[in-house]
């Protein structure tokens, strides 16, 4: 390491000893995880009948008229460049024509979107005519280019919370933003009306972020009748992993600096670990639907989160038990609750004392808590639903990735294919213990479950590094329950086609 490398270590918050970490996992790898069986229905995932459901419905409500404290936690500082891959390359490829079956349902529908109006006053802008003047002169390129360079809208650079997603009442259109804020007000607010929110974003759009939140905070607050409390973080810059070329060395730019990358959304453990709240629900900030449309979404969050409280009352109980001195009849009840409900198995326990079991039980129940709703596989992309080994020989369930997987393992492969479930991201988390002290949530990571990937830098092959993902290995230590959700409740937007789909419309 240079001098300047460290100046440039230094800067960001990174030691040579966690580079010097980073480049060896790049020489060993990650370890793939051992499998017990994938998770379905009775079998690590729970269903809930109408009167569970409506028991859940009514623990939440009970919580929310509590002292608790609830936020809304949102990663929103992924740029939407992906969602527009295939208008990018449309644009480079400067087509005379829509040619594919993607390009022709974007300019056939073009109207449709809720962004259309902006795009055609900057079409006006640009070039003198508007979207439909333009289409007819064949001038495709140019539409799409105003959609997505600096010139125009910038869509191509701006990160999906900042765009123009939904048409609303009265003419008016919604961001991601601005869904999340109503969902808030529908199913996060306390006793007092509060609801709290909080952004992950990047540094150069939270003046964005503030221009919105000023202009429409006021009016929500009135419409819905709550008071707003909403906080933004930054990535933590000190997360970032260092690149590194296919021989394992650190991979350095032209001026001989290193080359960092953001270490995807594991590295936003750090900023859950600062926030305060009892209760934590965790969405991604494309998964959002109209008012109209809401009605199932905000439901199944009500459910998951009084399914959440109900088992943080049973840990809380029991492990008031322990600190009183369990008797075995009340260990084999507790045994029990975390084979049942938190899915959690160990072989080990039929041979241990009272004793051991006790302890066996402390550390299973005093952990973070996180419900996470499961959707029926309907061939969407996404991690899935698993019960995996843990280091001490329990398994429990986990959201695992499919490159966390042994390709040559057959059996765990056939897992993955028979998998009826996956993950939308649609989490409820408790992070405070028994006695209402907040986790150190960086206590319960597993280091062995990042991720390496293959990433082209200026035509050449380098390895990138993921931290464990914030719903993958970094809650793998957490007590995890997955409970099946209508797959009414996902609906994402990879593409910009996606908002074309009836929900989004």
């Amino acid at each position: 390491m240079t001098k300047d490398d460290k100046l440039q270590m230094e800067k960001k918050g990174i030691t040579p000893e966690m580079i010097d970490h980073q480049l060896a996992r790049f020489a060993s790898g990650f370890p793939f995880l051992k499998l017990e069986s994938v998770a379905t229905v009775g079998n690590g995932i729970v269903r809930l009948d109408e009167e569970a459901t409506a028991r859940a419905i009514k623990s939440w409500r009970q919580f929310q008229a509590t002292d608790g404290t609830i936020e809304k936690f949102v990663p929103a500082s992924g740029a939407a460049s992906r969602m527009f891959k295939d208008i990018f390359a449309f644009v480079t490829a400067q087509k005379a024509e829509p040619e594919t079956d993607f390009e022709k349902q974007f300019f056939a529908h073009i109207e449709h979107f809720a962004f259309y109006p902006l795009l055609n006053k900057a079409c006006v802008e640009i070039h003198k005519k508007d979207v439909k003047e333009l289409i007819e002169a064949h001038r495709y390129v140019d539409v799409a280019a105003a959609l997505l360079d600096a010139r125009g809208l910038n869509y191509g650079a701006l990160p999906k919370a900042l765009l123009k997603f939904h048409r609303a009442a009265a003419g008016t259109v919604h961001t991601p933003v601005e869904e999340h804020l109503e969902e808030g007000a529908q199913y996060a607010a306390d006793k007092n009306r509060q609801v709290n929110l909080h952004f992950t974003v990047s540094p150069e759009h939270r003046k964005e972020f503030e221009k919105i939140l000023k202009a429409k905070v006021p009016t929500m607050e009135k419409v819905w009748g709550v008071t707003y409390h909403v906080t933004m973080s930054e990535q933590k810059p000190s997360t970032d992993t260092v690149a590194a070329n296919t021989d394992n060395t650190p991979y350095r730019e032209a001026d001989g600096s290193l080359l960092f990358r953001p270490a995807g959304h594991g590295a936003l453990l750090e900023n859950l670990n600062e926030r305060e709240a009892d209760v934590i629900f965790i969405k991604n900030i494309d998964n959002v639907v109209p008012l109209r449309l809401r009605n199932v979404t905000t439901r199944y969050k009500k459910v998951i989160a009084g399914y959440l409280i109900e088992i943080q009352q049973h840990i809380k109980f029991f492990l008031e038990k322990l600190d009183a001195g369990a008797s075995h009849d009340e260990l084999a009840k507790m045994l029990q609750f975390v084979e049942d409900y938190l899915s959690t198995h160990s072989p080990l326990t039929a041979q241990m004392t009272d004793e051991q079991l006790a302890e066996y039980l402390r550390r299973k129940l005093d952990r973070p808590i996180r419900v996470c709703g499961m959707v029926r596989n309907e061939g969407e992309p996404g991690g899935g639903p698993y019960l995996a080994y843990n280091s001490d020989g329990s398994y429990s369930p986990q959201i695992l990735e499919a490159a966390q997987i042994d390709p040559a393992d057959s059996a765990a492969v056939e897992m993955m294919k028979s998998g009826t479930h996956f993950n939308p991201v649609d989490l409820v988390c408790y992070v405070k213990d028994y006695q209402g002290r907040k986790y150190d949530l960086k206590k319960f990571v597993d280091p062995e479950t990042g991720l390496i990937s293959l990433k082209s830098k200026g035509g050449v092959e380098i390895k990138a590094l993921e931290l464990p993902g914030l719903w993958n290995g970094s809650m793998s230590d957490w007590n995890t329950v997955f409970v099946e959700v209508p797959v009414d409740t996902f609906n994402p937007v990879k593409t910009v086609n996606d908002l074309l789909r009836r929900q989004h419309q």
